[in-house]
């Protein structure tokens, strides 16, 4: 039997998934942006077969504009969270770097 039409990607939760599964679109393209081959890919995520790993590469090709931006959009939010945090620990932050300091 042949397949007419197959998903490998969804848009859950405002976020990008590989179809059926709970891995995102995002840690498949970032490893195919490092020159992470297919076949790397699926040993990095050994529940994914080379087919899905192969129609999310070309999903991501085929909308690779709207993909780069929601990309980008994660990133600035990473580092908005993370400043966010620093900035509101800076003593615990400090604690732990002198505690580092101090020899035994």
């Amino acid at each position: 039997m042949v397949t007419a039409f197959k998903t490998y990607v969804d848009r859950r939760e405002d976020a990008y998934w590989i179809a059926d599964t709970r891995i995102s679109l995002d840690s498949i393209i970032y490893a195919f942006r490092d020159g992470v081959s297919p076949e790397g890919i699926v040993q990095m995520f050994d529940l994914l077969t080379l087919e899905q790993v192969y129609g999310a590469i070309a999903y991501y090709l085929a909308n690779q504009g709207v993909i780069d931006d929601y990309l980008q959009a994660g990133e600035a939010l990473y580092f908005d969270q993370r400043n966010a945090m620093l900035q509101d620990n800076q003593d615990l932050i400090a604690r732990l770097n002198q505690s580092r300091q101090v020899t035994i």
